[in-house]
């Protein structure tokens, strides 16, 4: 067992944990923060999709010790309270999700794409003549929704990345 003091959605933990923990398994069994969804375990759906330090990872391929100090963000600490999150509250809108499983990947996923546009860093398809969805689909193209969702999912971030741009 290791140590590791980590902070999720404000509140800072410290915990001995295998070495071989996932930060997923972390974030769900220890913690009992069950919004992070295990969908491949491969990396490949994006469903675990969290922000640590502002950049978005998928939480099972990424071992719990080494994020011993950070700061993670999960899909439960995007509201404010009982204020949703404008994504959150956009997705409702739009009607971006259908059975639910991908939405926190998806909701996370979002959040820290509005802060690459922040930050104004660029992506692959980046350019002055790429349009603002292209750019939006590409950036969220690690993130698979079983049902299909895409354009209302890409409306939704549209929606709020458009107001925050």
């Amino acid at each position: 067992m290791k140590a590791i003091k980590i902070t999720v959605n404000g509140r800072t933990h410290e915990a001995g944990i295998d070495s071989r923990r996932t930060l997923l398994d972390f974030i769900r069994d220890t913690l009992n923060l069950t919004g992070t969804k295990k969908g491949c375990d491969h990396g490949q759906c994006g469903a675990c999709t969290v922000i640590v330090n502002g950049r978005r990872i998928n939480s099972c391929l990424s071992l719990a010790l080494s994020h011993d100090g950070d700061e993670v963000t999960t899909v439960e600490g995007l509201a404010e309270g009982d204020e949703l999150h404008p994504l959150q509250r956009a997705f409702i809108d739009h009607d971006a999700f259908q059975c639910g499983f991908c939405t926190p990947g998806q909701l996370c996923s979002a959040a820290a794409l509005l802060g690459e546009f922040r930050e104004g860093l660029p992506s692959a398809v980046s350019g002055s003549h790429t349009p603002f969805v292209e750019e939006i689909r590409e950036r969220m193209s690690g993130n698979l929704c079983r049902c299909g969702a895409y354009n209302h999912i890409v409306d939704a971030i549209a929606a709020v990345a458009g107001e925050k741009r």
